[in-house]
């Protein structure tokens, strides 16, 4: 017995022993909050990475130096020190005239179109024009047969000497039996019978005059002119080929280019003042550019306007007229109309660079003695490409900012190179980040505190 209980002992030495299902769990519950703090521990690096890349804060050591944010100032100009001033270019308000211009898409419009068809039947003999010739008015174009109509020019004239004598022979006989009848030697019905007769004749000689005026006509239209001056295109029939009154086609073409019009819409809202000036006597001058709107084509004068508006679009039609020496303007081009109403004198004049647009209007950055900078409203005018007129909020000689805005904000610190103080921007991309930049401006003021005060309040949870 007493064996068998020292081996048994021994085996319980050997067995290894099995915990209990409650322990387990309580082990593993101790094990998963120290993952959870690890986990937890890489997210607020990764996130602390994150906030430390994309808001670059400036913390100021004690001594004044900037610890952190110096290697991202060139990022949008936000990352520097606080105090560090913004390169900008500016330029200062001139007073000067500017133009009230009112732009438009029009046509060019000749003032005569024609397709010139013959007036008769007949063989086409020759063809006196070049196609795209320049020709005036007047000038032979074409020639059509003229031999039938000259015979019967020849046939109408013999018929009128056969009426001319028989009319003579009858006057002399009227006269006869006039004299007869007053010797009462005939009855007086013979000598109303020879008046008739007289007056007969007369009737055939005047229809026999007429058919000669046909025929010389057909002569003349035998012999094709050019209707109205202008330049011909291309020729639509060949010589040879039988033509009539009735072909659509005609045998050319001819449309006027000296003077030439161009015809463009404007809002019924230009109209008032269109009216004004143009019934003070005034010719409104008016230029037209090319289709790019870079290049001007020709310039001439606002000649007149519809009597009526186009209640679809609420637009009127005016027509420009052009001497078109050079020919820059063809017919069915398409052009930009500039059309000068009038001039706004000794007003204030920026670059349209410089005007920037928020949520209270149009603004500009004035830059004041100190180089320092401060937003100012402003109350726009007419525009005239790289100038704006400012009616309110500018005067004369102060600087405003044309480039490098989207950095500032209300009184900032800037600098102006030397070789930019004096320059203004053109009006090109002027307004191609408009809208950042209003954005930006508007919150200039409490955007970056509102960024530290975050970062503040998250190191303090950390």
């Amino acid at each position: 017995m007493a064996e068998q209980e020292n081996v048994t002992e021994s085996q319980r030495s050997l067995t290894p022993v099995k915990g209990t299902p409650g322990a387990d769990q309580a082990i593993a519950r101790g094990r998963q909050p120290r993952r959870r703090l690890g986990t937890l521990v890489v997210a607020a690096l990764i996130a602390a990475g994150v906030i430390a890349w994309w808001h670059p804060w400036s913390r100021t050591s004690p001594d004044g130096s900037g610890a952190t944010g110096a290697p991202h100032a060139g990022r949008g100009g936000r990352g520097g020190f606080p105090n560090q001033a913004q390169p900008v270019e500016v330029a200062a308000a001139v007073q000067g005239d500017m133009p009230i211009v009112l732009n438009a898409l029009g046509t060019v419009t000749p003032l005569a179109t024609v397709t010139v068809k013959t007036q008769l039947s007949g063989t086409l003999q020759s063809v006196e024009f070049q196609e795209g010739q320049m020709v005036k008015k007047g000038d032979v174009l074409a020639q059509i047969d003229p031999r039938p109509y000259q015979i019967s020019l020849d046939n109408a004239q013999g018929a009128l000497l056969k009426d001319q004598a028989l009319l003579q022979t009858a006057r002399v006989d009227l006269k006869r039996y006039q004299t007869l009848l007053a010797q009462d030697s005939i009855a007086s019905q013979q000598v109303d019978t020879q008046a008739s007769l007289v007056k007969q004749y007369e009737g055939q000689v005047k229809s026999d005059q007429a058919n000669i005026d046909t025929y010389k006509l057909d002569l003349i239209y035998a012999r094709i002119t050019a209707p109205v001056s202008g330049r011909v295109g291309l020729r639509q029939v060949d010589p040879g080929n039988y033509v009539t009154p009735g072909d659509t086609n005609g045998i050319v073409v001819i449309t006027q280019l000296q003077p030439i019009s161009v015809i463009f819409t404007t809002s019924e809202d230009n109209l008032p003042s269109i009216v004004k000036r143009t019934q003070s006597g005034a010719k409104l001058s008016t230029t037209a550019y090319n289709r790019n709107n870079t290049a001007p084509l020709e310039s001439g004068y606002l000649d007149t306007f519809d009597n009526q508006i186009d209640t679809t679009t609420g637009t009127v039609k005016l027509r420009a007229m052009f001497d078109n020496k050079e020919l820059m303007l063809f017919p069915n081009q398409f052009v930009n109309a500039r059309l000068l109403v009038d001039t706004i004198h000794d007003a204030v004049i920026v670059p349209t660079s410089a005007v920037l647009n928020g949520a209270k209007g149009p603004f500009v950055y004035v830059v004041k003695p100190d180089n320092t900078v401060t937003v100012r409203q402003i109350k726009t005018g007419p525009v005239d490409g790289e100038r704006t007129s400012v009616a309110a909020g500018i005067e004369v000689g102060e600087r405003v900012v044309t480039d490098g805005s989207d950095r500032l904000k209300e009184g900032a610190q800037v600098s102006i190179p030397a070789e930019r103080a004096h320059g203004a921007p053109g009006a090109s991309g002027a307004h191609a980040g408009g809208a950042s930049r209003a954005s930006e401006a508007a919150a200039a003021s409490g955007a970056h505190p509102g960024r530290r005060k975050h970062a503040a309040s998250g190191s303090d949870s950390q």
